[in-house]
């Protein structure tokens, strides 16, 4: 059996600023940070960020089914946006499915706001259909809230950081 799931985010964003995070290595390095009960650790096992990166995922105790996963970089376009990750071990692939891609797309729908299209596809076998509520666009929808709250936050802190500079330029 074969399916798909897809979820999409608002984000408030400049595409360009929230493919930085989403397009190289800095959101496995993010999402334990700021999503600690969802994965405890990522780590880089081969590559180095483009296409061929194999990354280790730990979960967080508590994620039920699920200690870890590998993943694959299979596709990175910097031009559209678009990152492609497959399961190789671990994960869903414990759980009868043969295969497991996730696929995140940042949309840009203006200079200052873009979409986070997170779509996940899979093939299950057919005597284990019941176990596709395992694929879930939860975590994605978590991770991209999450990192878009962080970029807001750090360009927020960028503005006051050059705001408090201007200030004290004036006082001169």
């Amino acid at each position: 059996m074969k399916g798909s799931l897809c979820h999409e985010f608002e984000t408030g964003l400049p595409a360009a600023d929230v493919w930085e995070i989403y397009g190289g290595l800095r959101i496995g390095q993010l999402v334990p940070e700021l999503l600690p009960h969802m994965l405890k650790k990522v780590e880089l096992v081969d590559g180095d960020g483009g296409v061929g990166t194999v990354l280790h995922l730990t979960y967080s105790p508590g994620i039920p089914g699920f200690k870890y996963q590998k993943e694959k970089f299979i596709k990175i376009d910097n031009e559209n946006y678009v990152k492609e990750a497959l399961v190789v071990e671990g994960g869903v692939l414990h759980h009868g499915f043969q295969k497991c891609l996730v696929r995140f797309e940042i949309i840009g729908q203006t200079n200052e706001t873009s979409t986070i299209r997170s779509t996940i596809e899979y093939e299950i076998d057919d005597d284990k259909t019941d176990n596709a509520s395992f694929v879930s666009t939860s975590g994605v929808a978590f991770i991209a809230e999450a990192i878009t709250k962080y970029i807001k936050a750090q360009k927020s802190a960028d503005q006051a950081h050059q705001e408090t500079l201007a200030h004290r330029s004036n006082e001169r």
